[in-house]
């Protein structure tokens, strides 16, 4: 099957939703119909179908029909986000320069947003975090306690970027934790950082805080990256 025709499907179909002929939340005509009015194979527009369902864009129900989804923001990136675990090592610095724009501005504006309760959930995350030794859990809670901070902010497409960006750079900081013994008393010390302008409400600490945390991390990827190749 030649990709262009299915690239042409797939072309067509986000024109007519672009046009609002097909709106969110409603069912695309039946298979053979749609076909036939885009004058392709029915093999071809179930390939397009599929390549717009993985990317959020359409969802196929089964005995029910093939709908548009709402087309939220953040549903369409977390449908990106997926494919991100195919990035390389290299592609991995960049994902870090990514974070290093995207979660300091998160957390700014969770410094103006966050209530008690969100920054009490924080604190008890830091005192988790102390208690770990192992780098895999202790960087699974640091994932945690940044989305969370990310939550705070109410905003659902920045959530769904930041999420996507920091999933797939978690396996290299597993990897400094195992390499660099003092990464972890770090780590903790840039956490209470941010949680201290977090409950001071002070954006501009709160941003400066997590440049630190993030920018630091990002160094040591790219100088590991060039000095001794790919991280394993």
């Amino acid at each position: 099957m030649s990709g262009s025709v299915v690239d042409r499907v797939v072309g067509a179909l986000v024109a007519r939703i672009e046009a609002g002929e097909f709106r969110a939340g409603e069912r695309l005509p039946p298979e053979a119909d749609l076909a036939a009015s885009l004058r392709v194979s029915r093999l071809s527009l179930r390939e397009a179908v599929r390549a717009l369902s993985g990317a959020g864009v359409l969802e196929v129900r089964r005995g029910d029909g093939t709908f548009v989804t709402d087309l939220r923001p953040d549903r369409l990136v977390r449908a990106a986000g997926a494919f991100l675990e195919l990035v390389d090592e290299r592609g991995v610095a960049e994902l870090f320069e990514c974070r290093r724009i995207l979660e300091p501005g998160a957390t700014a504006l969770a410094a103006t947003r966050i209530d008690d309760a969100g920054l009490d959930d924080l604190a008890a995350r830091c005192a988790r975090m102390r208690a770990l030794t192992d780098p895999e859990r202790l960087v699974a809670e640091d994932v945690e306690f940044h989305a969370a901070i990310v939550a705070a902010t109410g905003n659902p497409t920045l959530d769904s970027l930041a999420a996507a960006v920091a999933g797939r750079t978690a396996r290299v900081r597993i990897w400094r934790g195992v390499v660099e013994q003092d990464a972890t008393a770090w780590t903790h010390a840039q956490h209470d950082a941010i949680l201290r302008a977090l409950r001071a409400r002070d954006s501009l600490a709160a941003w400066t805080a997590a440049t630190t945390h993030v920018t630091e991390v990002e160094h040591w990827v790219r100088d590991h990256l060039r000095r001794a190749g790919p991280v394993p």
